[in-house]
Formats: structure tokens, C-alpha cells, sequence
């Protein structure tokens, strides 16, 4: 596993590397790989660019978002092929980004757990699913289906303008039965999304969904969920907020989701009041940067050597040294909070906002990893004197995060292409390392 950030001392790392102050004698064991876990719609995202006749044919309306049957998205993807219209397919679905972007930042494995074509065509939208898919992704456990995965059409017209036509396909046909308990036996976390436990209809993915937290909790798995969208959380808005307070622990969300779910426009407030029902939140908001919010232990509490910020919590990152930890494990638990602007004041030009979200939460995900990779590999190291969430502080979460989602928004695909450049050691980490 690749670490989150470079850094100079050589005390920890390699955990494999013989320690000259130990018997040279002494057996290596075999070092422990965690990975991490995701449940995810799969589906393709097929953008193309067409003229207004052609949205008239297919009955869809101008700039806004339709859900098309099987047959038409069929009829739609074979016109769009065989007239070279496509301009760009990628694999799509939020956790999918998530656990690509963790694979490529970790350079270690995660598991995808959804449907996927039983027969592929190549060249077709299953096969660029996978094109698009880093190789450390562990696929084995998709389950074969036949009939076709989730297809999401954005067709642009000549002036511009954007039409949606969204095809589910079988992409919430998961079933319980094809979730392995064994799997959680060493993962750092679960991922999952807010799409996947409203699913209706007799789709059988809120019960795969359901089964994945069950064995997440046996295994003392961390559930991290991110909202997806503010319009999933406004249709019920209690529902949301037991569900976070009995099942997860970690919470991904935007500004727009944050103010839904808590009824705070304020990210930071919004984040404050999400520690009612979570562990540790990460809210990204836009041009203001990016927020984290938890909890620590008093007595192993840091102070920052950064700039103390206002806000409506007067000084709020006072302790954004310190590391995450979930708050039943705490003996005396204090509220933290850290924040960040966006990187060189955020790209010259955007391509893409698509992802950008996915991307931060990737980064905490490496993080809580790293953290279960060195635990299992060094348990008496001093870092793990406490049960931590994360191996790096709140501060530090945040400027990997904030760096990721800028890759992001320099690209045009959610998925990153490669890992980050090297990033220079901070002095929290020189103080970490100590």
C-alpha cells in the first residue's frame, strides 16, 4: 500500500523492512492487506453530440432529466454507435468512482460488489465499464446478470444545452445471497450510497445493502455512506437521520445535502449538528473549500500551529491535529473540526464537477486503510495507543482530500488516471513522526 503523502522518517515505513535494533534471526511474517469495500449501482456514463430531431424521436425534453425503458435505451445507444455520435463513455456510479480513485491513490485492492453483463460485447458499454475500471479493482464478486447495467445518456445539442435520458437496467438486481461474509473479514470500511438503500419495486438492492452493513458490523467494519443527492434526503428526512445513527459511522456529503439533512445552510454548522448521528463527517462546499467534523479523545487532543479561523463556531480547527476517533471509543470525547480553500484557488477551468465528491472521499478512505494497514502490520506502535479512525490528523484528511478533488476537476472523467504527484512533508507530520 502506498501511504497518504511523502514523508521523511524512515521509523515506520516500509512496515517489512528489517529493524536493525531487532534479532535478525526473528522470522517476517507475512504482512496483513486490508482493502476497503463498496456496493454500487454500475452503470455508464455515454455522452454524444446530436441535434434536436433527434431528442424530439426519442420523446425526451430538452435540458432536463427522463428515465427510459430497456428497449429505447437499447434503440438510443445502437443510433448513437452506429452514427459515431458518442464523444466519451466512462464507467460511472458514485462508489465505483470511489473505490477506482482509492485503487489508484492506494496502488492496493478494493472490492466492487453490483451486477455486471453476462455476456460482453466488446466495444460495448460493459466492456468500456471495465476499460475504465483500475486493475486493482476486484471484480470477481460482480454478480452476472442478463440483461444490461445502468446506462446514463447526456446528449448535447448543437446550442449547448444538456438532455438527460437514464436507463436503470438491472442495476439494482443484487442479490443478498451474493454477498460474502469473508470478505469483511479484513476490510478498513464499506462504502455505500444513499441510491442504494431507497431502491423500490421489488429491487432486491436494499436487501443485498442491508446484508453488507450486518456482516460490516459483526467484523467491526467502519459504514461510510455518502448522500448523493439533496433530493433523496428531502423526501424523508428523519428516515435519513435514524438510519445514519444506527447503521453508519463516517458520512460523505456536499453543502446542498448537508443543509437537507440537518436543515443548517452553514457547512460548518451543518457538519456540527451531523455528529448526532455520525462519527465523522466530510462535507465538500464548492468554491469554500472542504469541512471535516468528529470527534477525538481529551486527553490525546493536538492544538494546530495553523491561523485559528472564524466561523459560527469561533475558532472551530483549534484541535485539527488531533485524529479522528468514533465516539463510543472515546473515554472523554471533544468535538473536532478542520477546513480547508480549495487548492491554488481551485483550476483555472473546470471540466468537470462530476466525481469531485467521490474523489475527497477516496482520499479518507486511503486514510482509514493506511491506518488499519499499519495497525495489523505494527499494533505497538505508539500511533495506535488509541482506536483511531484514520492514520493522519483532521488537517491533514483535509488537504489530501482537497488535493484529490482538484485532480478531479482538471479532468474530464470522474476517475482519476493516476496517482497524485509527490507532496512535500508538513510540520504535523514531521511532529506525528516523532
Amino acid at each position: 500500500m502506498k501511504f497518504p503523502g511523502q514523508r521523511k522518517s524512515k521509523h515506520y515505513f516500509p512496515v517489512h523492512a528489517r529493524d536493525p535494533l531487532l534479532s535478525q534471526n526473528k522470522p517476517q511474517k507475512k504482512l496483513a492487506r486490508p482493502h476497503i469495500i463498496g456496493i454500487d449501482q454500475t452503470l455508464v456514463d455515454i455522452e454524444a453530440r446530436v441535434d434536436e430531431e433527434f431528442v424530439e424521436r426519442y420523446e425526451l425534453s430538452k435540458g432536463h432529466s427522463l428515465v427510459i425503458d430497456d428497449e429505447k435505451a437499447e434503440q438510443l445507444y445502437r443510433e448513437l454507435k452506429d452514427n459515431q455520435l458518442i464523444s466519451h463513455e466512462f464507467a460511472g456510479g458514485t462508489i465505483g468512482n470511489t473505490l477506482h480513485n482509492y485503487s489508484v491513490l492506494a496502488d492496493d485492492k478494493s472490492i466492487l460488489l453490483g451486477v455486471m453483463c453476462q455476456d460482453i460485447e466488446i466495444g460495448s458499454y460493459a466492456y468500456r465499464y471495465l476499460c475504465n475500471t483500475s486493475s486493482r479493482m476486484d471484480l470477481n464478486h460482480l454478480q452476472p446478470i442478463n440483461g444490461p447495467i445502468g446506462r446514463c445518456f447526456t446528449l448535447i445539442s448543437d446550442d449547448g444545452e444538456r438532455t438527460f435520458a437514464i436507463n436503470d437496467g438491472m442495476m439494482n438486481h443484487l442479490r443478498p445471497e451474493n454477498i460474502s461474509e469473508k470478505i469483511f473479514e479484513k476490510a478498513s470500511a464499506l462504502v455505500i450510497s444513499a441510491y442504494l438503500v431507497r431502491c423500490q419495486n421489488g429491487e432486491p438492492m436494499l436487501d443485498a445493502t442491508m446484508k453488507a452493513i450486518e456482516y460490516a458490523k459483526k467484523h467491526d467494519v467502519p459504514v461510510v455512506l455518502t448522500l448523493g443527492t439533496k433530493f433523496v434526503i428531502e423526501g424523508n428526512v428523519q428516515w435519513w437521520r435514524d438510519f445514519l445513527q444506527e447503521h453508519v459511522s463516517v458520512v460523505a456529503m456536499n453543502e446542498e445535502e448537508g443543509e437537507a439533512l440537518t436543515g443548517e445552510k452553514d457547512p460548518l454548522l451543518a457538519s456540527d449538528k451531523a455528529l448526532e448521528w455520525v462519527d465523522l463527517v466530510l462535507c465538500t462546499a464548492g468554491p469554500v473549500g472542504l469541512y471535516m467534523a468528529g470527534y477525538t479523545e481529551d486527553s490525546v487532543k493536538r492544538q494546530t500551529s495553523l491561523p485559528l479561523l472564524p466561523g459560527e463556531i469561533p475558532e472551530f480547527n483549534m484541535y485539527e491535529f488531533s485524529r479522528p476517533m468514533e465516539k463510543a471509543k472515546c473515554r472523554k470525547p471533544i468535538k473536532v473540526y478542520s477546513h480547508i480553500s480549495p487548492y491554488m484557488g481551485g483550476p483555472e477551468k473546470i471540466k468537470n464537477t462530476n466525481g469531485a465528491g467521490d474523489g475527497a472521499l477516496s482520499a479518507l478512505l486511503h486514510d482509514m486503510s493506511a491506518n488499519r494497514y499499519h495497525r495489523d502490520n505494527v499494533p505497538k506502535s505508539s500511533k495506535h495507543a488509541n482506536e483511531f479512525l484514520t492514520y493522519s490528523s483532521f488537517s491533514q484528511v483535509c488537504k489530501y482530500s482537497n488535493r484529490v478533488s482538484y485532480e478531479v476537476l482538471m479532468q474530464h472523467s470522474p476517475r482519476l488516471s493516476r496517482g497524485l504527484p509527490e507532496r512535500e512533508d508538513s510540520l504535523e507530520e514531521a511532529y506525528w513522526e516523532r
